[in-house]
């Protein structure tokens, strides 16, 4: 299928967002975390684990080390050493137990056990960095604070041409521009979802895509 003519003026790239937009709520009507959770502390450990590894992988390791360590005052008084050997499997299981322990502290000693709601309070604690945050904020709290931007979000909203950046800041900053707030936490889990199940890294799977006629990245697979 021929790629769609670049669009030449603002009106008509709102209009594509828009499309684009429709599209990913055809495809993805219900698009979730994929991290399993049942409150907002859980989420925290369970994102801070998936640094570099796979969401598959962290809800294996999840459910044994919430019932080790079910509350927060549990995890701050975890023995470090001990706690990275819980975690080794997710990978950098070393920094990832020191920020586990360090995230449950601060929220003990600096929040009063409860995880903040507010995005500058909670990039003080150890181990959340935006992305982190805002699948925080989002997923547990339905407070759209910022675009979670990891690897499959850069790629494809590069790919789409919603960003020239490659720094994940400045993709947010970029994203939050043209998305509607409203939108800002499920296109997340769309954009997610769309990255595991079709637009892969590698010879992506633009023959099956409902995006492809919205598409003109460089990198599509003929068909």
């Amino acid at each position: 299928m021929k790629s769609s003519a670049r669009p030449k003026t603002a009106a008509e790239r709102q209009e594509r967002v828009k499309k684009i937009l429709a599209t990913l709520d055809k495809m993805y009507p219900n698009a979730t975390c994929a991290l399993h959770h049942s409150n907002a502390w859980e989420l925290l450990v369970a994102t801070i684990l998936s640094a570099q590894c796979t969401d598959k992988r962290v809800n294996e390791v999840t459910p044994g080390l919430f019932k080790k360590y079910p509350t927060i005052r549990d995890m701050a008084n975890a023995n470090q050493a001990e706690l990275a050997q819980d975690v080794r499997s997710t990978g950098f299981f070393n920094n990832k137990a020191k920020s586990l322990i360090g995230a449950a502290r601060k929220i003990l000693n600096d929040f009063n056990g409860e995880v903040p709601r507010n995005i500058d309070d909670l990039l003080t604690v150890p181990g959340a960095a935006r992305k982190t945050a805002n699948v925080v904020l989002g997923t547990a709290f339905g407070i759209a604070s910022g675009v979670v931007v990891d690897t499959h979000v850069q790629r494809i909203s590069q790919r789409l041409d919603l960003t020239k950046n490659s720094d994940p800041k400045k993709i947010e900053q970029d994203l939050m521009k043209i998305i509607p707030t409203e939108k800002w936490i499920l296109f997340s889990h769309q954009i997610i979802l769309h990255g595991r199940a079709l637009c892969v890294a590698r010879t992506p799977r633009c023959a099956e895509c409902a995006l492809d006629p919205l598409c003109y990245a460089k990198d599509k697979t003929p068909h």
